[in-house]
C-alpha cells in the first residue's frame, strides 16, 4: 500500500478489483477552498486504456510490485516472442498481446524492458526510438507534394511508416516508437 502523495511516473496500482494501471502523469493541487487532490492519468497495463483519475490526497492506493528487467529480443517462435534475461540469460515467451504493437521495431538482438508481475511478461516498454534501415520505398520524384512532402515506407520489421521524398531504400533512419513516425537520417 503507498499513499497517493508517493505516487511516481511509471508506478503501478491495483485497483477496479485486481486492474493494474499505470501512472502517466500526475499532479498534487492544494485548491484555495477545499482538500487537496491528486489528479492523475492512469493506463491499463493489459488493454492500454487511459483515464484520468482523481484521488483524495492522503488516499491510500494498493501498488503492485512489478519486475522490470533489461532483456534482449532473441526470436519469433510461431506466434509467441522469446526474451532473453540478459542477466541470467533465462529465456521466456511473451504473447504477442502483451508485445502490442512493440513487434513494429523489434530485431533480434534488440533491448526491451519487459515488466514481469506474478511470474508472466505484462508489457514491453522500448526505448524512444530505434534505428532501421528502409527495405523497401518507392523512389520520390522532386516536385511531387500531392502527399504532403511524405511517402510510405516499409521498415526491414516489416512495419510501414510515412517518410520525406528524400530517404532511399537501404537508408538507415531513426523511428519514434511511441507513434512510429520518422524522426532522421541516420550517419
Amino acid at each position: 500500500m503507498a499513499s497517493t502523495n508517493d505516487l511516481k511516473n511509471g508506478m503501478v496500482l491495483k485497483l477496479d478489483g485486481g486492474k493494474l494501471w499505470s501512472v502517466v502523469e500526475f499532479q498534487h493541487v492544494k485548491p484555495g477552498k477545499g482538500p487537496a487532490f491528486v489528479r492523475t492519468k492512469l493506463k491499463e497495463v493489459l488493454t492500454g486504456k487511459v483515464v484520468d483519475k482523481t484521488f483524495n490526497a492522503g488516499t491510500k492506493v494498493e501498488t503492485a510490485s512489478v519486475d522490470k528487467r533489461g532483456m534482449q529480443f532473441s526470436y519469433k517462435d510461431g506466434e509467441q516472442f522469446v526474451f532473453m534475461d540478459t542477466d541470467t540469460y533465462d529465456q521466456i515467451m511473451v504473447d504477442p498481446k502483451v508485445v502490442g504493437d512493440a513487434a513494429n521495431y523489434l530485431l533480434e538482438g534488440f533491448e526491451a524492458l519487459v515488466a514481469m508481475y506474478e511470474g508472466s511478461a505484462i508489457y514491453i516498454e522500448l526505448p524512444a526510438s530505434v534505428e532501421l534501415v528502409i527495405e523497401h520505398t518507392e523512389p520520390g520524384v522532386q516536385g511531387d507534394r500531392s502527399t504532403g512532402g511524405s511517402k510510405p515506407a516499409r521498415l526491414e520489421t516489416g512495419a510501414e511508416i510515412a517518410v520525406p521524398l528524400f530517404i532511399v531504400t537501404g537508408e538507415k533512419i531513426k523511428v519514434d516508437t511511441r507513434d512510429g513516425s520518422y524522426l532522421g537520417r541516420v550517419k
